[in-house]
């Protein structure tokens, strides 16, 4: 899975946790391990541009996507795995991202990771703008969400654990090559 990111917003964040987020999303989605991502980073003006643009709506916005391919999950029990695919271009604002992540009492980096996933979803063909599809979009989103704080959380633990165990190891003197010693 290729995920590049190009961060052009002249906002210093952490580029790392945008991309474990979208990584963690289309792993969950089951998108093909060949899929291609781009994330783009932009200023207000700039997303304000591209939401006139292809939304014809005013203002910027917190997050836009750009499908590539058409993807379907699924098909026939006898068809051909799909292949690899660009699945599409995800733009983020951060400048509005911070403003939103403030205004509902969350951390920036928080929105970051809610808005990736968002990102992801659209671009696999999801949306919101009926309430059923409201419904099942930000459900799903949410799910992920929980998943992915949770995965991270067990990451973290397992760290610890084998830091732990490497100082202990290192203090008893045991060298882990079998003999003992």
């Amino acid at each position: 899975m290729s995920i590049e990111l190009f961060n052009e917003s002249g906002v210093e964040l952490p580029e790392q946790l945008v991309i474990e987020a979208a990584r963690f999303a289309m792993n969950r989605m089951e998108v093909h391990p060949g899929a291609e991502l781009s994330i783009t980073l932009v200023d207000s003006q700039t997303m304000a541009d591209l939401h006139v643009q292809w939304m014809d709506l005013p203002g910027p916005t917190d997050v836009m996507s750009f499908p590539m391919d058409e993807l379907t999950p699924g098909g026939r029990p006898d068809a051909a795995d799909p292949g690899p695919a660009m699945l599409g271009d995800i733009v983020i604002c951060p400048e509005f991202a911070a403003e939103q992540a403030k205004s509902q009492r969350h951390s920036f980096e928080h929105e970051l990771g809610v808005l990736t996933v968002h990102g992801v979803l659209h671009l696999l063909g999801f949306d919101h703008a009926e309430p059923d599809e409201e419904k099942q979009m930000f459900g799903l989103q949410g799910q992920i969400i929980v998943d992915w704080y949770s995965a991270r959380d067990d990451r973290v633990r397992l760290q610890a654990q084998a830091e732990r165990d490497a100082r202990l190891l290192r203090n008893t003197g045991f060298s882990g090559d079998g003999t003992g010693n």
